[in-house]
């Protein structure tokens, strides 16, 4: 009698509880590098990391763009969904309860026979003994936590997007002003020359190189309007402007591209917790989670379900007396479905998962490498462009000063037309190529601040960060529709 008890207790233990089926989830080891310490990086460990440079409509846009941009708003709705998909699981380890009603004659060729009414509740319950739904309710929570990490990632790479749309914005704004520049320099050099040949002075030849020159700087001038004009369309939509916004508004610059502030040192050695600072790469764990869970389910279904009914009502002839305690019923029972033959898709479906598994690792691993190869590009290209930017900044001093010595002999007879031609293209380029490598500079601390993951931590993400824009928002909203009532106004003045 005492090894019964033991022996019913035991089996509701395990009908109740179950067991799970399939591997637990173990991070995968990787190959990983002697790494520099966390603090080294200290600079960069900040959500608002573009206030670096110190630009303060850099710093509006960015707002506006985690405001109003559409991708970001997909993501958060992605993320809802998951949410949603989390509950579903849930509800799949609960009991069904169900209400039904029905009231109908039935008969025969022989005649007509009884009337009978019923209304009942009825509850379901399957009971997880091998762990599926746990299983799937593990998927899905991390299915969840990709999504919410897929999300900052978004983020991220929005706030990353905004900051090189802007200062490729400001490069063809300093670009643009210096071929302006030449381009009046070129003109008054026509106007010299036009006058010395008309004086005979000179030859037509000469004139016509010196006209030449112009309309090439003014092509390029011409140009760099256009990349101009494309780049601030681009920025506008990255900031969520709407399409009147977009063709209406313009976007404002801050100081000049050289009053970006730069940082003086830049370590050279990764940080030991990239793995913890990256979206991205907690987004691919949680895909790898999810799948490895769902072997587990996809495992149970090779053993039978076993479900539990009940029901409880009241059944009458009469439907007016439907409801007496004299009629009332119930029912109890449980179903055991134990799959035999499938044709081979519960081991294909294993194979599946299985397979599924292998495509998420090796995902993972891949993001891995790119986070490691990214941080390792930003670093490189951080302490190479600047260097770069140090030398071309000797050589447009070089080519500047040569270029009035130049002058200063083509004046005096000493030096042909083609000898300073060259020497005014040679400087043109390399002013040109100097406003580049400042941005390379700029580019490249971006590129370092999203390798580093902005700021983002593993525990709660931006979820601070992103409170603190939701406060501001209608703040920015009221800003907005100021400005827009006194433009309306100022066009009926």
């Amino acid at each position: 009698m005492k090894f019964n008890k033991i022996f019913v207790s035991a089996f509701c233990a395990v009908l109740f509880a179950g067991c799970m089926m399939g591997p637990n989830y173990k991070r995968p080891d990787l190959d990983m590098p002697v790494s520099a310490q966390e603090e080294d990086f200290s600079v960069f460990d900040k959500v608002r990391w573009w206030e670096m440079f110190g630009d303060e409509e850099l710093n509006k846009l960015e707002t506006e763009a985690l405001l109003y941009n559409r991708d970001l708003r997909q993501a958060v709705a992605r993320v809802d969904e998951a949410r949603a998909a989390v509950g579903t699981a849930v509800a799949q380890q609960l009991p069904t309860i169900g209400a039904a009603a029905g009231s109908g004659r039935a008969g025969n060729y022989y005649g007509s026979g009884q009337t009978l009414s019923t209304g009942t509740v009825v509850a379901s319950f399957e009971l997880d003994l091998w762990g599926k739904y746990r299983r799937l309710s593990e998927a899905a929570r991390a299915q969840l936590l990709s999504s919410m990490a897929a999300k900052d990632t978004v983020l991220l790479s929005l706030t990353a997007e905004v900051a090189s749309a802007y200062f490729t914005l400001r490069t063809l704004d300093a670009q643009l002003e210096i071929a302006n520049r030449t381009l009046q320099t070129r003109k008054e050099s026509v106007r010299i020359y036009r006058s010395r040949y008309n004086a005979g002075y000179t030859t037509e030849v000469d004139l016509r190189r010196v006209e030449a020159d112009m309309y090439s700087v003014a092509a390029t001038a011409k140009s760099l309007e256009l990349s101009v004009a494309t780049a601030e369309t681009a920025l506008a939509v990255l900031a969520g402007r709407s399409p009147r916004e977009i063709v209406e508004d313009k976007i404002a610059r801050g100081g000049h591209l050289n009053a970006a502030l730069l940082l003086p040192v830049v370590p050279e050695k990764i940080p030991s917790k990239l793995l913890a600072k990256r979206p991205d790469v907690r987004s691919a764990e949680g895909q790898l989670i999810a799948a490895n869970a769902r072997i587990g389910a996809a495992r149970a279904a090779y053993f039978p379900d076993i479900t539990l009914t009940g029901a409880a009502g009241y059944a009458s002839n009469q439907l007016d007396q439907l409801f007496r305690g004299s009629n009332g019923m119930w029912a109890f029972a449980g179903q055991l479905m134990q799959p035999i033959f499938a044709g081979g898709a519960i081991v294909s479906q294993n194979k599946a998962a299985k397979a599924q598994y292998e495509q998420m690792l090796a995902a993972y691993e891949k993001t891995v490498q790119t986070a490691f190869k990214e941080t390792l590009d930003a670093l490189n290209a951080n302490r190479i462009n600047r260097e770069s930017f140090d030398i071309l900044s000797k050589q447009t001093q070089a080519l500047r000063r040569g270029y009035e010595l130049s002058k200063k002999q083509e004046d005096a007879g000493l030096i042909g037309t083609m000898e300073l031609l060259d020497v005014e293209r040679n400087l043109l380029q390399a002013e040109m190529n100097l406003a580049s490598a400042r941005q390379n500079e700029l580019l490249a601390l971006i590129s370092l601040s999203k390798a580093l993951g902005g700021g983002w931590d593993e525990k709660c993400g931006f979820g601070p960060f992103e409170a603190r824009i939701q406060e501001e928002k209608a703040r920015w909203e009221q800003q907005k529709s100021a400005g827009r009532t006194a433009a309306e106004q100022m066009a009926q003045m």
